[in-house]
């Protein structure tokens, strides 16, 4: 949790409201709202391991992929041990906006032009059947995650954000998905705001509070059997045994699913990237202010800018709003600074100008893993296969398919087609700038280039690996 720029209760807002309605950007509070909602829930946090331990499965990493493995390994009669170097969601899961939408930076437009067709749709099913699985886990186990169920809408910006907007409805419907698609004179019925030009929206979306998403399936975990140690940083691996500052655990699977791992503990980290993004939270809502943002109803938003702006609503009606900028997007160090967030609650505030007095009380800072072409990576190590990996995951939907994905490999429940993914996550697929190239010219520069270059233009063949489970680690000497 970030350190506090004034003095006060905790949750109280930062800074008085201008006459101009902007507040002092520089007098936010920074810190992580989601950690505020924990506040009287019923969880204890686990102590940290201080023994040498044995089991048949060690899961690394307690965010959502972590988490999903663990739960797919509950009632099979496995020994479950998992290590969280903070808290369950303590890391990217639990800073995230909590969009549980199949759109995790890749719009389906992106996709069918990559991969064709059938290679979309396989695609797509990744993050829709991560959404199906964590409203499963949600309603079995009964966690209060604030869990709100929200249309998305796709929100182009120009001439092209309409044809943005024209080619993702036009894709969906080619490949059986519905939508509906607004012009600029129907926006007014479902967003307070003249500055779109178009938008498309699909259903069975969902916001959720991510900190207490992750925190409500620990608790459901242990009453399962799963040992689980938080503030337990794993600092060595080999083998089978991972060590901790006090402890050990030595199992036949071991899954890592942390994120930010260096090179001792992932001879695979040159492959992955990280991408900063900043959110704010205001003030509640009040219900004039909610109608003039969402006339009708609630929904989850981003638009077709690069640095794209997306914002939803909690459920006690809070206006949580996440951008960027592109220089601290790509940048080699973390940026705390309040001014990236603050030109994005400007560019709002213009779109928006019913909502100019709204006060944002909160920002935080996070990083998200991500890959060349913000597709996982997923894999078995081919020189050792009892170790599996997930890695870059982008949105809460893909990371728990990927996680859940990787359990039902090591329990031998292999869906018919299933290792097809194998093959699309392959940590050896190609790229613009290859790994050669990318250690003379640097992370800094390669990544863009791969991002845009995927996102916008790369063609893809069949995966000629679906059932091939790894790869060699290239080294990044």
């Amino acid at each position: 949790m970030y350190s506090v720029e004034q003095t006060g209760a905790p949750g109280l807002p930062a800074a008085p409201v201008r006459e101009s309605g902007t507040e002092d950007r520089h007098r936010l509070l920074l810190q992580n709202w989601w950690y505020t909602t924990l506040i009287g829930t019923k969880r204890p946090i686990q102590p940290p391991l201080k023994d040498d331990l044995k089991c048949d499965v060690l899961i690394i990493g307690g965010g959502a992929a972590g988490l999903a493995s663990a739960a797919r390994l509950v009632g099979t009669g496995k020994k479950v041990v998992l290590l969280e170097r903070n808290i369950c969601g303590g890391s990217s899961t639990g800073r995230s906006a909590g969009f549980l939408t199949p759109d995790s930076e890749l719009e389906l437009s992106q996709l069918i032009r990559r991969f064709g067709a059938t290679g979309a749709k396989d695609l797509w099913a990744v993050p829709v059947r991560g959404i199906e699985r964590m409203i499963s886990l949600i309603r079995s186990s009964g966690t209060e995650c604030d869990l709100q169920r929200q249309d998305s809408l796709f929100l182009g910006k120009g001439s092209g954000g309409v044809r943005a907007v024209q080619d993702e409805d036009e894709t969906r419907r080619s490949l059986g998905y519905e939508s509906q698609v607004y012009s600029s004179g129907e926006l007014a019925s479902v967003i307070g705001s003249n500055g779109y030009s178009a938008a498309v929206r699909y259903k069975d979306t969902y916001g959720v509070d991510g900190l207490r998403y992750a925190q409500g399936i620990k608790g459901m975990l242990i009453d399962g059997g799963v040992s689980i140690f938080e503030s337990s940083s794993v600092i060595a691996f080999s083998g089978h045994t991972a060590r901790t500052h006090m402890g050990s655990v030595t199992a036949d699977q071991v899954i890592f699913c942390a994120d930010k791992l260096g090179p001792d503990l992932n001879p695979y980290s040159w492959n992955v990237y990280h991408e900063q993004t900043f959110l704010s939270i205001t003030e509640p809502l009040s219900g004039t202010e909610q109608a003039s943002l969402f006339p009708a109803e609630p929904f989850q938003c981003w638009d077709s800018d690069l640095m794209y702006s997306y914002y939803r609503l909690t459920g006690t009606k809070r206006l949580l709003l996440g951008g960027g900028s592109l220089l601290t997007t790509y940048a080699r160090n973390d940026s705390t600074t309040s001014g990236v967030i603050g030109r994005v609650v400007s560019g709002f505030r213009k779109m928006f100008p019913a909502l100019k007095s709204v006060r944002f009380m909160q920002y935080w800072s996070g990083r998200i893993d991500m890959t060349r072409d913000l597709l996982p990576t997923v894999l078995k190590e081919p020189d050792s296969p009892w170790v599996h990996r997930v890695l870059g995951c982008v949105g809460l939907p893909w990371a728990t398919f990927c996680g859940d994905f990787v359990a039902r490999q090591v329990l031998a429940e292999k869906e018919t087609g299933d290792e097809k993914y194998y093959g699309y996550f392959d940590v050896n697929r190609k790229f613009l700038v290859p790994i050669w190239l990318e250690r003379m010219i640097g992370k800094r520069l390669a990544f863009p280039l791969n991002n845009a270059w995927a996102k916008y233009y790369q063609k893809d063949a069949k995966p000629s690996s679906e059932g091939k489970a790894g790869g060699p680690a290239p080294s990044p000497s």
